[in-house]
């Protein structure tokens, strides 16, 4: 029964299901990215970005409320992104786009961040270009998805891969991948919430160079 009334009366024993967006983003996606600022400590502010994998702007929102100086929006999808990103001038909107061939005209400056949700493509596909522009000491927040890094045998049933063997696999080659382009990888994390399906995704911090250089 819908209850959408105030002061309406209920039982005492009642159970309730309170519905609603759980969460301040244009999208569930930012909860992940959230959590990952979070849990590795990191100070976006000032930051120029870019967001591999825009979408709807879940990762975006998060860096500007974060408070990104500029984030560009990378999707090779169109008119997706929340028109309040949209109208923001802290956005430069590359739709339709594939991140794979992305060049100074699209990313005209060093970025201090690189952060990506990106679906139906491994990393080390769509991260070779984006991670070109970063800065020394730039920080990457990248979600892994088993699903896509793993072989066809290794997905089951619904597009879902279930072995925490293969889970752990494919974050350490994504690490080694980022390892062997002059990043050191700074931690891991499993994602707050489950991706389509229920995958379990994990997201992958690093830093462009050594992040504690000998003095």
């Amino acid at each position: 029964k819908k209850v959408d009334k105030p002061g309406q009366t209920l039982a005492d024993d009642v159970q309730l299901d309170v519905r609603g967006r759980d969460h301040p983003w244009v999208s569930r996606g930012g909860i992940k990215l959230a959590h990952g600022l979070a849990h590795f400590g990191w100070d976006v502010t000032g930051a120029v970005a870019i967001d591999v994998g825009s979408s709807t702007g879940g990762f975006t929102d998060v860096l500007l409320q974060r408070g990104a100086a500029r984030v560009y929006a990378v999707d090779s999808g169109t008119n997706q992104l929340a028109w309040k990103l949209r109208q923001d001038d802290r956005v430069v909107v590359h739709e339709q786009t594939s991140a794979r061939i992305l060049t100074a005209a699209h990313i005209p400056e060093p970025v201090d961040l690189i952060v990506c949700d990106a679906s139906f493509i491994g990393l080390a596909k769509v991260l070779e270009r984006p991670l070109s522009f970063a800065r020394p000491g730039a920080g990457l927040l990248a979600l892994v998805k088993p699903q896509f890094e793993a072989g066809r045998a290794e997905v089951g049933k619904g597009g879902v891969v279930r072995d925490p063997a293969v889970h752990a696999r494919v974050v350490d080659e994504v690490a080694a991948w980022v390892g062997y382009r002059g990043w050191t990888v700074v931690g891991t994390a499993t994602s707050p919430i489950t991706g389509p399906e229920g995958n379990v995704e994990f997201l992958l911090a690093a830093r462009l160079g050594d992040p504690h250089p000998a003095d």
